[in-house]
């Protein structure tokens, strides 16, 4: 018996050693922040990965899906979300205000960063890890570079309505491997909420919407023994309840690897 007891003490401290080494904080998460809007602002910690004046990932994408999120009307205002932000999905695409005011080379002033990315190791209940582009912009002007060798702030943020550029449409990208039998879409630029929680499309002249399911990120999917030949008319929902259709936005003879706008 104490045998037993000593081997259970001695795995369990090789666990905390494996994940101090790692600098993996084994933090809670906090409730899952939703599609409200006010003036609270809530505490969070903040990083940053990538180049310094950079969006984040290597290859400009990230666990949505997105990609070339360096340039409009992403810009590479970006970040990661923990589980309660990232929502395994569902929270991309939606937007925070974002502030700090340690250190002195903070500015104070809020900003706004789009949700394009998985945080998979928190060290608060709410950790932004945050593009290089995005975490200087909350500083002093002439000290972004002096701020990101802060590594780590405390910050404020809040949710807020995602406003993009005038002349942004609704992007419905068509994913690589899509066939007549399959087909996953990916939604991005949505105003508003920013989210996507559900998606359905319908095809000309039929009565019957095909309901979608998640696939990963902000991609969703269908497999279906009938073939999907098109027009297609899509239906998306966001996190607020808000349904939009965007009519015959996917054409006869769609092809895989392609983005359609809508109209």
């Amino acid at each position: 018996m104490a045998s037993s007891s000593l081997v259970l003490l001695v795995v369990a401290l090789f666990a905390v050693f494996l994940g101090t080494a790692h600098g993996i904080a084994k933090v809670p998460p906090g409730p899952n922040i939703t599609a409200t809007y006010g003036d609270k602002w809530l505490d969070a910690k903040s990083t940053w990965y990538g180049k310094p004046t950079g969006a984040g990932p290597k290859d400009n994408g990230g666990a949505c899906g997105y990609k070339d999120v360096d340039k409009p009307p992403f810009s590479g205002m970006t970040g990661c979300g923990n589980t309660p932000i990232f929502k395994s999905g569902r929270g991309c695409g939606s937007c925070f205000e974002i502030k700090c005011t340690k250190p002195e080379s903070c500015s104070g002033e809020p900003i706004v960063v789009h949700i394009t990315d998985d945080n998979e190791e928190p060290i608060a209940a709410y950790h932004l890890d945050l593009s290089g582009k995005a975490f200087g912009a909350m500083a002093k002007k002439g000290e972004e570079q002096k701020l990101r060798s802060a590594g780590e702030l405390e910050l404020k943020f809040r949710r807020v309505k995602c406003e993009y550029p005038k002349g942004t449409k609704v992007t419905f990208h068509v994913e690589k491997g899509s066939n007549p039998n399959y087909l996953a879409l990916l939604v991005k630029y949505v105003d508003g909420d920013g989210d996507v929680v559900a998606v359905d499309i319908k095809e000309k002249g039929k009565d019957k919407w095909i309901e979608l399911k998640e696939s990963w990120g902000a991609v969703w999917r269908v497999d279906t023994p009938d073939k999907l030949t098109g027009p297609f008319t899509v239906r998306y929902t966001t996190e607020g309840g808000t349904k939009v259709e965007a009519e015959d936005v996917i054409p006869e003879g769609w092809k895989a690897d392609t983005a359609y706008e809508s109209k």
